[in-house]
């Protein structure tokens, strides 16, 4: 239970960026950009948002599922890494046996380490995506890192599994589509202002509840029209952007300002000293779980 005593200490960044529906190409070369930059910024580890190298929920997503780890986008992921000697979370449209799951692979300077797939499905993303069923954590030696994508971090099981599977650091790529916003600047601020709100409850909620790190990003833009709802629809891609990191006591370690929509960056130091601090409270939740009463969850 827990992993605070193999952690150390490292760097993340949390790039919110657009993923460009159709445009896989394009958007591998933003992630490209990005990664340089957080590597400038001295960054051992990148989270990208989900679905940001197929775009979110796009009417030919199945068409443009790839393999995982054997397809092209995962391969261009895996050079990159090497060549910036960086780890990086990513998130795509995967295809299996011709069934597609929304998937958030991790790789780093060694090459492919794993994938999750996205469990619960929202809204309308059940037309084009199965969903997952395992929860995994991954060591990448200097913390283990579990992946909560989007939606899953409503459910709060999700979170605490990871948890006690020893994650130290939960990262939780979005393409949420929180709020719709017009041309109009103080429309759009408000879209901001009202993701920033949301993120900041979530990431908190979680980091603490779990005494774990929490990274956070999510796609930022309009990423396409979807011609199947109305340009004003709630569904269209449009998101909001955003990226907060949160201490495993509960304590904002960065964010974007969240009042505007645009492709951003932060970066923040993920220490030890915070993951011990948290689990040697006398109520450190996951010690003083009681389990064998937990049977309504399962029922």
């Amino acid at each position: 239970m827990g992993g605070g005593q193999f952690m150390q200490a490292l760097k993340i960044a949390a790039v919110a960026m657009n993923g460009l529906l159709g445009q896989a190409n394009e958007n591998l070369r933003s992630i490209d950009r990005w990664a340089a930059q957080a590597k400038d910024s001295g960054a051992d580890l990148v989270l990208f948002p989900e679905l940001v190298v197929h775009g979110h929920n796009d009417p030919n997503t199945w068409y443009a599922a790839e393999a995982v780890p054997d397809g092209p986008s995962v391969e261009h992921l895996c050079l990159l890494a090497q060549a910036l000697d960086l780890y990086l979370s990513v998130g795509l449209s995967e295809k299996e046996r011709d069934i597609v799951y929304n998937t958030q692979v991790l790789v780093g300077p060694q090459g492919y380490i794993g994938a999750q797939r996205k469990i619960h499905l929202s809204r309308d993303e059940v037309i084009h995506y199965e969903g997952g069923s395992e929860m995994l954590v991954f060591d990448i030696g200097k913390c283990r890192v579990g992946t909560i994508i989007c939606y899953d971090n409503s459910l709060p099981e999700v979170p605490r599994i990871l948890a006690l599977k020893g994650a130290d650091v939960l990262l939780m790529p979005h393409a949420a589509r929180l709020k719709t916003w017009t041309d109009d600047p103080e429309s759009e601020k408000q879209a901001a202002a009202y993701s920033g709100r949301y993120f900041h409850m979530i990431a908190s909620a979680r980091a603490y509840e779990n005494s774990c790190y929490t990274v956070l990003c999510n796609q930022a833009g309009r990423a396409g029209i979807v011609d199947t709802y109305p340009k004003d629809s709630p569904n269209q891609p449009n998101h909001a952007g955003g990226c907060i990191v949160v201490d495993p006591l509960g304590q904002v370690a960065a964010r974007t300002s969240f009042e505007k929509i645009e492709e951003e960056m932060v970066v923040a130091d993920l220490l030890p000293e915070k993951l011990w601090e948290a689990r040697s409270q006398p109520n450190y939740t996951l010690r003083q779980r009681r389990p064998e009463l937990f049977g309504a969850l399962v029922e």
